[in-house]
């Protein structure tokens, strides 16, 4: 496995992969902070493709003023360690100037898609996560590209992102990893203690308390909603942030649930902590056997 650092680099080596011709290039961006989650993506790519790439790269863009960049968690010695064991090919660790040099000026943004939801609660924030996976799609040039489930809305907006710029790269969504106890895997669980650990759980025991009653036959989506809101409002460290449910392909708001998908998410206040968490209600596109969207 090799780690690279430097733009130009990591251009040369994807370009000589692509010469030869026979070969297909999966790509995993990351935050870094790796955990289950991620490797799931990871072990996604490397049944599909021949060269797996996995960048890690903290992204200041897509943190708003008075959220935890400077806090969030760093240790690319562990994550290497980690994609080592995943047989993944290359990790592409570059430095903040390496992808924003200076006098860096210019901006992707998808309208419509990014500004609901948690573009509502971090304006800027899918600017920023559109800009940095515009960079790294040219940079690397990847056959596929792979996302989790989670950030649905993120994936959403990557792929009309992809669309729109006729990238060459295929998108694919892989389901949301999950501990024992249901709580979605994220990076920021590691600031939750034992207690607001347990009390996290509620995230993912409201979404499946609204999955029970569309399953028994609810589909106004006020009713649903309020479902969600009394569950998260009886756990005493949780503060909910918001709670929508959305087309799962063009995040219209919706009434009522009809015929179409439908994207339950919402995002809460663990202590201090912003926890995010999504499920979607009705069929989902077709799977492939890996049960990626895409």
């Amino acid at each position: 496995m090799e780690i690279i650092n430097l733009r130009q680099r990591m251009i040369s080596v994807a370009r000589e992969i692509r010469r030869e011709g026979n070969r297909t290039i999966g790509f995993v961006p990351t935050m870094g902070a790796l955990h289950a989650g991620h490797l799931s993506l990871v072990h996604g790519a490397r049944a599909k493709c021949d060269v797996v790439v996995v960048s890690v790269f903290v992204n200041p863009a897509q943190f708003g003023p008075r959220e935890d960049f400077a806090a969030y968690p760093r240790d690319l010695t562990r994550d290497s360690a980690l994609l080592a064991e995943c047989n993944v090919d290359y990790v592409f660790a570059p430095a903040v100037e390496e992808i924003y040099p200076k006098n860096f000026s210019t901006y992707v943004t998808v309208e419509g898609l990014s500004e609901g939801l948690e573009g509502a609660s971090r304006p800027g924030h899918f600017r920023g996560v559109t800009t940095v996976v515009a960079l790294l799609l040219n940079i690397i040039r990847p056959d596929f590209a792979f996302f989790g489930q989670k950030d649905a809305q993120q994936a959403i907006v990557i792929k009309q992102m992809v669309r729109d710029l006729a990238f060459d790269s295929g998108v694919f969504v892989l389901p949301t990893a999950r501990a024992e106890s249901g709580l979605a895997l994220s990076s920021r669980n590691d600031y939750l203690d034992e207690k607001e650990r347990r009390a996290a759980t509620v995230l993912y025991r409201s979404l499946s308390g609204a999955a029970a009653e569309y399953d028994k036959g609810e589909r106004k989506v006020a009713r649903l909603i309020e479902g969600v809101k009394s569950r998260v409002d009886a756990e005493p460290l949780a503060r909910l942030d918001y709670v929508s449910i959305n087309d799962a392909e063009t995040l219209e708001q919706l009434d009522r649930i009809e015929d179409r998908p439908a994207l339950i998410s919402l995002a809460v206040f663990i202590g201090k902590t912003r926890l995010i968490d999504n499920i979607v209600l009705g069929k989902t596109e077709k799977q492939d056997a890996a049960g990626a969207i895409a």
